[in-house]
């Protein structure tokens, strides 16, 4: 079957007829390709047609699909059991890798997705403190738990409201959702809440309304009232971590979190995430503390060996230096050729991850991206699908560079960049 039928058969049996919305292209209107295989930077639909791929499973693939030496360590892993429900020397070396590149986390505890390490972060940082109110970002994402799936008040003393059906009020009356990068609102929430903020949780890169960077008095100022106020600070590196940067975005920024949630790249494609900080906070987790969690596929040795493999791998020389330069390649020549054309475009890039937005200046919140021009992006998603180019396909996402872009990709990419920016309609 083609991609349209496939996708007219799924809808028969899968809510949408996918398993993540995103991946609907509701976003960007049409129907989504199927996958049926990857390498590289490159992924082969249902019609056989080729992509250059800069989702890259959503920022897990950094090292490039299918890589080799990953996929040799995983097969001798699938001859030895899939999953044991008893504890292996693996999750321990694996933990212990993670202490070493990261020295905020003293200890760490695995599981299998970003949603379930945040909700257990959120949950331990209760315990710790005995305190209730949490806070976070308005255009950050940490997963479909219910107290973080929530819109933005009115204002700090006006509840907000679930962002998704089946979510009581309840659920979301202990969460404050403030505007990124606002250190005024920042300030006046402690002000006014103080004594009962447990934690408050940020994505350091913002990724999850397209790439957005946090001014350095902003996480300064985070830090601060956290300390002073005896407030868990959580940083959300799922997307970031080891995505940005060796050290994660807490070692660009210069900012030491009390507690860091980690997914995507850890696994490199797996299901592997995993969350970790000071000995103090961590020993609250049982059988320590009583903080409950548990999992019955955490830490399974395939997710682990593969992990491990992709750790060894971020650690050759210039692996970072390298993904930067492409990522400056890829951002400098799309604005490049989007201003030859006569379009209001800028991009930004950190690492690995990059942004691009129809408009004239990067945003700094979840408010200035939403003033990107969002019909000249679905018209560019569909013709650089059409060019062979796979971009993240909502204005709202970040996208992402692998080892495995090279000069001859990025080429690619903007010779099909250029062709779509002369189709663009103004409209």
């Amino acid at each position: 079957m083609n991609n349209q039928q496939i996708f007219n058969f799924a809808k028969q049996y899968i809510p949408g007829g996918v398993n993540s919305p995103v991946r609907s292209f509701n976003s960007v209107g049409g129907a989504p390709f199927f996958t049926t295989r990857a390498a590289d930077c490159f992924l082969w639909d249902s019609d056989d047609n080729q992509y250059i791929d800069y989702v890259c499973s959503w920022g897990a693939n950094i090292v490039g699909h299918a890589h080799p030496d990953v996929v040799a360590k995983v097969s001798v892993a699938l001859g030895r059991g899939f999953s044991f429900g008893t504890p292996t020397e693996l999750e321990v070396e694996f933990a212990r890798k993670i202490t070493e590149l990261l020295p905020s986390i003293e200890k760490f505890r695995l599981v299998s997705s970003g949603t379930e390490a945040v909700m257990s972060a959120i949950r331990l940082a209760r315990g710790y403190t005995n305190k209730k109110y949490i806070i976070k970002f308005n255009g950050c994402y940490h997963g479909h738990s219910d107290s973080l799936l929530i819109k933005a008040g009115s204002g700090l003393q006006t509840l907000g409201n679930p962002s998704s059906d089946g979510i009581p009020d309840e659920a979301v009356k202990h969460t404050l959702v403030l505007e990124y990068n606002d250190v005024a609102e920042l300030k006046h929430a402690f002000e006014i809440y103080s004594e009962q903020i447990a934690c408050v949780i940020i994505e350091p890169f913002a990724g999850n309304m397209n790439l957005v960077r946090p001014s350095t008095l902003f996480m300064q100022t985070i830090r601060e009232l956290c300390t002073k106020f005896g407030t868990v600070l959580i940083f959300d590196e799922v997307m970031t971590g080891f995505r940005v940067d060796l050290g994660c975005a807490q070692k660009l920024l210069g900012i030491v979190p009390d507690v860091t949630t980690l997914g995507k790249v850890i696994g490199g494609g797996m299901p592997l995430a995993g969350f970790g900080g000071k000995r103090e906070i961590m020993d609250c987790l049982a059988p320590l503390g009583g903080v409950y969690q548990a999992g019955t596929l955490s830490g399974n040795p395939i997710a682990v060996t593969a992990g491990l493999a992709n750790l060894e791998l971020i650690q050759q020389p210039n692996f970072y230096n390298n993904l930067s330069n492409t990522a400056e390649l890829l951002t400098t020549g799309l604005t490049s050729i989007a201003k030859n054309h006569g379009f209001e475009f800028c991009a930004d890039y950190v690492g690995g991850m990059f942004g691009i937005y129809f408009c004239a200046n990067v945003p700094q919140s979840f408010d200035e991206v939403k003033l990107a021009n969002v019909e000249l992006f679905k018209q560019f998603f569909h013709l650089m699908l059409e060019g062979g180019v796979f971009l993240a396909p909502s204005m709202f996402e970040a996208g992402f560079i692998c080892a495995k872009h090279d000069l001859v990709a990025i080429e690619k990419t903007l010779t099909a960049a250029n062709k779509a920016f002369a189709k663009l309609s103004r409209g």
